[in-house]
C-alpha cells in the first residue's frame, strides 16, 4: 500500500478557495482505481493547515493519480499558500488493526497492573 500526505499553509484570506478545491477532488478520486480513501483534515492547532491523505493499493496507481489533470489542479494551488507544500508518499509493507492495539494493552496490563 502507498500513502500520500501532502501538508498545506494556506494564505488565511484563500482558505474557503483551496478547501474548495480539496473537497472537489475528493468524491471523484475516491473512486478511482485503486484509491482505498482520501480524506482531508485541519489542523486542529492552526485551521489553515490542511492535510490531504489518501491511501492507495500500488505505487502504480499513486502514480496515475498524480499524473492526473484532477491532481494538477491542487498543485495549481501554490499561489495560494503560505509555502510551498509538502508532499510525503510512504510505501507500507505491513498494516495492522486494533487486535495489535489490544494485545499490546493486555501484555502491558500485565506488567503495570491498572490500580
Amino acid at each position: 500500500m502507498n500513502v500520500i500526505r501532502i501538508i498545506m499553509n494556506v494564505l488565511p484570506e484563500k482558505q474557503k478557495e483551496v478547501l474548495q478545491t480539496l473537497i472537489s477532488m475528493v468524491e471523484p478520486t475516491g473512486r478511482g482505481k485503486g484509491c482505498r480513501s482520501y480524506g482531508i483534515y485541519i489542523d486542529i492547532e492552526d485551521d489553515n493547515v490542511f492535510n490531504l491523505i489518501s491511501e492507495w493499493d500500488t505505487r502504480h496507481q499513486l502514480d496515475h493519480h498524480m499524473q492526473s489533470d484532477r491532481f494538477s489542479v491542487l498543485l495549481g494551488t501554490k499561489s495560494l499558500l503560505t509555502e510551498p507544500m509538502e508532499v510525503r508518499i510512504f510505501t507500507i509493507s505491513d498494516t495492522e488493526g486494533m487486535d495489535a492495539v489490544n494485545t499490546v494493552r493486555k501484555k502491558m496490563n500485565r506488567v503495570f497492573p491498572l490500580q
